[in-house]
């Protein structure tokens, strides 16, 4: 009897139990379908536009309240002069004393075939609005847009567009154009990647190389912040090549047929015995097989490329026998540049062996040595113990340096080999200056990070190792490493100023010169 009472207890306990659940289960489907009702009759909150959207939505796309039409390249704008005038161009306009300053209809001719209907769009539209939009197709006639009505905040974002764009195949268009229109940002990063890429990138590049400018050129050949690689004559080469692809905008070296005959003829000339350096057959013809009564420089052609190989350190050009023999078969440079650049050398070695401090760069400010000095580099692709030295005869002085990437210090030193004192410095002690930077560059081989050690004076005994720089751990590969090196005092480049008409005059033995002078003489 009491189970069944217990039973019943349970139950009626079970009933109760799910009645409550089914009453609350049915509240809270009562209290959704309230609230989807609700939702579905109460209107729904708008997103209210910011001053400046609402601003470009009304005024500029809706052209509500416009106090002047302006016309250009056939299109009407309905603006607003008060925010027209945040350009100088139309404050100037509106409030000199212009007969537009008085009319509501302004129509305005532009010059630059950059200029478009979609670029003056986006630069009517930045005037009333804090936030503007570039695309890499639209900004070049963004910016020449922008330069017209003098919209500083535009141009400067333009140039952060373009600054990240920098590549092989941009660079070029936009340092002209930077220059074109007057943005130092610009040309500043463009250059910078100049320097750190010309000869390793546009040996190989031929087509874009010939577009470089007489006046980039130049400037970059005198820059001491160069990157070559390896060493100076890289230079020259490239400096070869470009000019002949400026004086024949029709050779093509990368066309397969005049590739193909150039091929063929540098086998015609291997098999006849005839000696040509490594490279484009149809430039070594065209410069070596002149008349040599003079330099190349010297003719009518060669003149325009003066200022370029004025800015080349030739000095270092002659410390390495293949090297010279080939930069005297091309007869491109006056000989003379380089029979002064040989006795100085001479001079100061022989000066150096006697112990003369004269010839010790020591007392060199900063500009002197960095116009002056070795500029060498190499690349690293990745980590491990790299040991290197640059070819040629420097003074005496045989340098090697290595960079151990474990403790990721760069080193220097001067070596010393038994059975080879007859070339090499026998002073115990011998000083040089020197700087070291190195660079991580991205994909488009433009800088990461750059650590330089500054300009040092160093004074090493034989075999002596001393370090350079610590890398930084923000410095990762590939790395490109130039090095500045001075270890004699140079020599007083102005006779550079003086080319020859006739070179037969300017060998030693010679009495008489016959000279054209294109600067000052030497004192």
């Amino acid at each position: 009897m009491g189970q069944i009472v217990s039973s019943m207890h349970m139950n009626v306990a079970e009933v109760l139990s799910n009645r409550r659940k089914r009453k609350r289960s049915t509240d809270s489907s009562l209290v959704r379908d309230e609230q989807t009702q609700l939702d579905t009759t109460q209107p729904k909150m708008k997103k209210l536009l910011t001053t400046t959207q609402y601003i470009y939505k009304t005024l500029f796309k809706e052209e509500k309240n416009s106090d002047v039409a302006v016309k250009a390249l056939d299109k009407v704008w309905h603006l607003h002069k008060v925010y027209l005038s945040q350009s100088p161009y139309f404050y100037r306009m509106f409030n000199g004393s212009w007969q537009e300053a008085q009319q509501n209809f302004i129509e305005i001719t532009t010059l630059d075939e950059q200029i478009t209907v979609a670029s003056l769009d986006v630069v009517f539209g930045s005037m009333y609005s804090d936030e503007i939009e570039i695309e890499l197709a639209d900004v070049i006639s963004v910016l020449a847009t922008a330069t017209l009505f003098h919209l500083d905040r535009v141009i400067d974002k333009c140039a952060a567009v373009m600054v990240e764009d920098i590549s092989p195949e941009t660079a070029i268009h936009y340092y002209d154009l930077a220059c074109q229109y007057g943005v130092v940002a610009l040309k500043k990063s463009t250059f910078e990647w100049f320097q750190i890429n010309l000869p390793g990138i546009y040996s190989k590049k031929p087509s874009l190389l010939r577009h470089i400018s007489i006046e980039l050129m130049s400037a970059l050949t005198a820059s001491p912040d160069l990157y070559l690689m390896p060493t100076e004559f890289a230079l020259y080469k490239l400096l070869r090549t470009w000019m002949f692809l400026c004086l024949h905008p029709d050779y093509d070296p990368e066309d397969r047929v005049q590739r193909a005959d150039a091929v063929g003829a540098q086998e015609l000339l291997v098999n006849a015995a005839v000696e040509t350096y490594s490279g484009d057959v149809i430039q070594w013809a065209y410069f070596t097989r002149r008349a040599k009564e003079r330099s190349f420089l010297a003719t009518p052609e060669g003149q325009p490329y003066m200022k370029v190989f004025q800015k080349l350190r030739t000095q270092y050009l002659i410390i390495h026998y293949i090297n010279l023999k080939t930069i005297f078969n091309d007869n491109i440079i006056p000989k003379e540049w380089l029979y002064r650049n040989i006795h100085n050398h001479w001079d100061a070695l022989l000066r150096i062996d006697h112990g003369q401090e004269d010839c010790i760069p020591q007392q060199l400010n900063d500009e002197q040595f960095l116009e002056s000095c070795m500029r060498c580099g190499r690349m690293l692709l990745g980590p491990g113990l790299h040991i290197w030295r640059w070819p040629g005869f420097n003074y005496g002085m045989e340098l090697i340096l290595q960079l151990d990437y474990r403790t990721r210090s760069l080193n220097i030193r001067r070596n010393h080999q038994q059975g080879f004192e007859r070339v090499l410095s026998q002073h115990p002690k011998r000083k040089l200056m020197v700087r070291t930077t190195v660079t991580s560059v991205n994909a488009r081989r433009q800088p990461i990070f750059t650590q330089t050690s500054g300009i040092c004076t160093l004074s090493l005994q034989k075999n002596e190792e001393v370090p350079l720089m610590v890398l930084d751990p923000k410095l990762v590969h590939p790395l490109l490493i130039s090095v500045n090196m001075m270890v004699a005092m140079p020599p007083n480049p102005y006779f550079k100023d003086i080319v020859p008409l006739s070179e037969e005059a300017t060998s030693p033995s010679s009495d008489v010169e016959s000279e054209v002078s294109i600067g000052h003489s030497e004192p």
